[in-house]
């Protein structure tokens, strides 16, 4: 999903807002690159939650990185890798009907566009959650929030510390190459522009990208709500599970 997703659904199940919880929710897309690819950086939260949970750092922060990604199973794993009896996640699934038209508007190869169009979901989906609360206040806040930035860049070089983290400088990356503002099919189809040539090399068509965020947000108008309320379920409960295991873990040492 999008930054103001993963913000949005944190702050639903932790139950409040925080430069912490926003910058927390976000993170795992902060990592990628620089020495993290996508599965690695999603399958962070777990050790990172033991880490600041073991030092008393960062509490909602702590709170908000699992919400995430892959491990423990987090918004993203529900949304890309599995969801009920789909063969994926619920973002894929809803991206069957967009493959053809995403690979002529995104100008990609056929064998990207199930991928690619998955993403166009993710954009309708913040579509619709960026228009139902001030979630860029929030981001623009905590980017800025310099004390929390240094901090946790402070928590990742004392737990990976041969690892280049450089935190500042990836939030000042992100930051970039996000859509921070309430957003628009215009300004997601822009940074998607941004992105596609970063990471691909490619020139996209963005009036027809924008055209297909649209009517990925009508296609998800119906249902999104009700997959968060039930991957919240299930994420609240991997996220307890993980508390157990820690608890579970420092009795025993």
């Amino acid at each position: 999903m999008y930054p103001q997703t993963h913000v949005y659904f944190a702050e639903a199940l932790i139950g409040r807002q925080s430069d912490q919880v926003t910058l927390g929710s976000i993170l795992p897309d902060m990592l990628v690159g620089r020495g993290f690819n996508h599965l690695e950086a999603h399958s962070k939260g777990a050790e990172i939650y033991c880490f600041l949970r073991k030092n008393s750092a960062l509490s909602d922060f702590r709170l908000a990185v699992p919400t995430h990604g892959f491990v423990p199973k987090g918004l993203d794993y529900y949304g890309d890798e599995k969801y009920l009896d789909f063969e994926k996640g619920y973002c894929f699934e809803k991206a069957r009907p967009f493959t053809t038209k995403t690979i002529e508007a995104c100008n990609i190869p056929p064998e990207m566009g199930w991928w690619k169009a998955h993403n166009i979901i993710e954009m309708g989906v913040e579509l619709l959650v960026g228009a139902a609360g001030d979630y860029s206040g929030r981001l623009k806040s905590a980017f800025t929030n310099r004390a929390l930035v240094s901090e946790v860049d402070e928590m990742l070089c004392t737990l990976w510390p041969d690892r280049d983290i450089g935190f500042s400088r990836r939030v000042k990356r992100f930051a970039g190459l996000i859509n921070v503002e309430k957003p628009s099919v215009e300004s997601l189809a822009q940074k998607y522009k941004v992105q596609m040539q970063v990471r691909h090399q490619t020139e996209i068509d963005t009036k027809k990208t924008a055209r297909l965020i649209h009517q990925a947000a009508e296609s998800v108008s119906e249902d999104i709500y009700q997959f968060f309320e039930n991957v919240a379920v299930s994420v609240q409960r991997n996220i307890e599970e993980l508390q157990r295991d820690f608890k579970m873990g420092q009795h025993v040492g």
